[in-house]
């Protein structure tokens, strides 16, 4: 993640920890998201699930972006084939204005806990652990849409129209998340993902006015912890240039650009992530080959390149599918 010599090129998988892996459906079965993320052993148990199951390069820790916002008054709820929705989502200014910012060592110990029983088992195999938050308009974005949208139309009429209401409810978030990633650091993460998966809705406008400001604060904050961070989003080719702008290490491409691309939008020594579409490890071996092969040419051994995919794996990924990937680059890249 800083650009220094690796035997090959790292591998890992945003969510490969994950419903794709009979032992977490076998260990998911009759147990809640909140429950297993809550209990350290469970959470630790998912987390070295895939670095059990395959060569990975890295774990990343069992969690989902939206946990803080329970400990902020919003009523989460995980609900079974529909996702995360809001029960009392934000619609007013006075809504903002009521959000609690606990500190997150007070309401989140079992994070911690996690992470150091992950860490127990992962430093004897020599493989880092990477922590991570949702970054600050992302969680807006759920907060006022009270669920997962398409067009975020809640959320625009909101920051358009509540302008300092807006700002408001991004410091809140700013807070409580570099408090929470600070935490995971102490705890043992090595490194960190800032998840802002959804800011590719918004305009180049819309970003540097609405999000850059808490976010490049987040990213400052987060910065002087010493570990390096990722900063991640889908569908933003249009902002790479802005987003890179706050200083992450590494920039979180999707498979909509291509490396060669995005590099030349980042700032220099940035490293990059990516970029597989996770749809291409559900089909045949040659194509996932072919592409893996173009992805690696885009790169051209170029340093800084962690190999990812451009989104979560998916629930229908065949786990030898992701083996045979993981193989495959490390071969194909090895020094």
């Amino acid at each position: 993640m800083r650009g220094e010599a690796a035997p090959h090129t790292p591998v890992w998988f945003m969510r490969q920890a994950g419903r794709y892996m009979p032992e977490y459906r076998a260990l998911r079965a009759g147990r809640s998201m909140l429950e297993c993320i809550r209990t350290p052993e469970l959470a630790a148990e998912i987390t070295l699930q895939p670095i059990k199951a395959m060569p990975v390069d890295a774990a990343i820790l069992f969690n989902d972006i939206l946990t803080p916002l329970p400990l902020m008054g919003l009523d989460l709820d995980f609900v079974g084939g529909v996702g995360p929705q809001i029960n009392n989502r934000i619609e007013t200014p006075a809504d903002v204005d009521r959000l609690g910012v606990p500190a997150a060592a007070e309401v989140m110990p079992y994070t911690a806990e996690s992470i150091r029983l992950v860490r127990q088992e992962l430093d004897p195999r020599g493989v880092p652990l990477i922590g991570f938050v949702g970054a600050p308009f992302t969680l807006a974005s759920y907060a006022i849409e009270g669920k997962g949208s398409r067009n975020y139309e809640r959320t625009k009429r909101f920051m358009y129209g509540e302008p300092a209401a807006w700002h408001r409810l991004m410091d809140k978030f700013e807070t409580i998340l570099a408090d929470y990633l600070a935490e995971q650091v102490k705890a043992g993460a090595q490194a960190v993902q800032i998840f802002d998966s959804w800011v590719g809705a918004l305009s180049i406008y819309d970003y540097v006015t609405f999000v850059k400001p808490a976010t490049g604060r987040l990213i400052e904050r987060t910065k002087k912890l010493g570990v390096p961070v990722i900063y991640f989003g889908t569908s933003t080719h249009h902002l790479l240039p802005q987003m890179s702008s706050l200083g992450s290490d590494v920039m979180g491409i999707d498979w909509r650009t291509p490396l060669n691309d995005a590099w030349k939008l980042i700032q220099p020594g940035q490293g990059v992530q990516g970029n597989l579409d996770p749809l291409l490890l559900q089909g045949p071996w040659r194509e996932l080959k072919h592409q893996t092969d173009r992805i690696l040419a885009e790169v051209d051994g170029r340093p800084g390149h962690i190999f990812n995919v451009g989104h979560g794996l998916l629930p229908e990924t065949p786990v030898d599918m992701v083996r045979r990937l993981v193989d495959y680059v490390h071969e194909q890249t090895a020094k």
